[in-house]
């Protein structure tokens, strides 16, 4: 796997920025697990003592970035020769992961990679896991300090809300109203973004830009655009939307192409590539920023692997192999930092197919 090649030098920003939509799909039974975005490999013997089966747990199946992040997954097991299934709740619900979690832990899986979207609901349920002998890993979006063995996270979070403050701030020439459309109000990574956005917005040189409010589209495609129609209609005089969810970026993208306010009202955030293309070349979205979520997947298999086969314990200070991505090591918090980040625009949109 190739590692972003084009970065984004940001001021104090030591490692990258998402995110997350809605599915259609009718929901998956949660002993059920989708099939996987590519085949693994044949489960061969390795040097810990044979193959192994994880899960990987997205926020909500039918979400592009999750779909994405799955396919790094899918590089690792194969890789590895373990076993990697895909599954998780039809929608973006912290009540349903819990229900998918639940019945994975009674079947005895040998680990968990899991993107919570309740940091705090779901710890007794990675307790649960641990107690049982199932390793678990949180990615994306954390489970809180005693749930998990360890957080794969994608950037340090007060960089990611610094970044999208540059943005908006660049897209509108550093004055005016915007607005923040998140995902859940629980989703804890949308939340502490936003906490460091608004520190952000408290420093002398951001003194011109004017948050106005801050609403949520659920990570659901249709709840979005219509937040992003309705914060166009109540502040007429909005110029800029920050959504740091691969949802509402695009969502709140569309509307204002729609509403034709491409000029007018210009929209930043979290975002992938291939959803944000058209939105990039009309204007409509000039830039964002993400990680790659495949390399953020892919990261979380070969952790929750050291850890399920004893190469390491999930400590502080452990360092293990990641592939293609190098070494890492935990951090004291528990925590690995996958890399920088990121920003797209009209320059590089191209350079990106994920």
């Amino acid at each position: 796997m190739k590692k972003l090649s084009v970065l984004f030098v940001f001021t104090l920003l030591m490692g990258l920025l998402i995110a997350c939509g809605g599915s259609t799909e009718e929901p998956a039974a949660p002993t059920e697990a989708a099939a996987p975005a590519e085949e693994s490999a044949p489960a061969e013997e390795s040097a810990a003592g044979g193959s192994k089966t994880y899960v990987f747990v997205p926020k909500g199946l039918g979400i592009p970035y999750f779909d994405t992040a799955n396919k790094g997954a899918q590089e690792a097991a194969a890789e590895l020769g373990v076993e990697v299934t895909y599954t998780g709740p039809a929608t973006a619900d912290a009540t349903e992961q819990i229900q998918v979690l639940n019945s994975l832990i009674a079947q005895g899986v040998d680990g968990l990679a899991i993107s919570a979207n309740d940091a705090d609901a779901l710890i007794p349920t990675g307790k649960d896991a641990m107690e049982s002998g199932i390793p678990v890993v949180s990615w994306d979006s954390a489970i809180g300090e005693g749930g998990r063995n360890a957080h794969m996270n994608q950037a340090d979070a007060e960089g990611i809300g610094k970044v999208q403050i540059e943005m908006i701030s660049d897209l509108i020439g550093g004055e005016g109203q915007i607005a923040i459309l998140s995902a859940t109000s629980t989703a804890p990574n949308q939340n502490e973004w936003i906490e460091y956005m608004q520190a952000e917005l408290e420093k002398p040189e951001n003194a011109g830009l004017d948050l106005v409010t801050v609403v949520y589209g659920d990570d659901e495609d249709e709840k979005s655009y219509n937040e992003a129609i309705g914060l166009m209609r109540t502040y007429p005089d909005l110029k800029g939307i920050i959504s740091p969810t691969t949802v509402g970026i695009a969502a709140a993208a569309r509307a204002v192409q729609d509403q034709e306010r491409i000029g007018e009202v210009f929209v930043t955030g979290l975002g992938t590539p291939n959803q944000m293309r058209e939105y990039v070349k009309s204007g409509a979205a000039p830039a964002f920023a993400l990680w790659n979520p495949a390399e953020l997947g892919y990261l979380a298999i070969y952790a929750l692997d050291a850890i399920a086969t004893g190469a390491i314990e999930g400590n502080p200070g452990d360092t293990f192999e990641a592939g293609t991505l190098g070494s890492y090591t935990i951090a004291e918090d528990g925590s690995v930092l996958l890399g920088p980040p990121t920003v797209f625009n009209i320059d590089n949109i191209d350079d990106f197919d994920f």
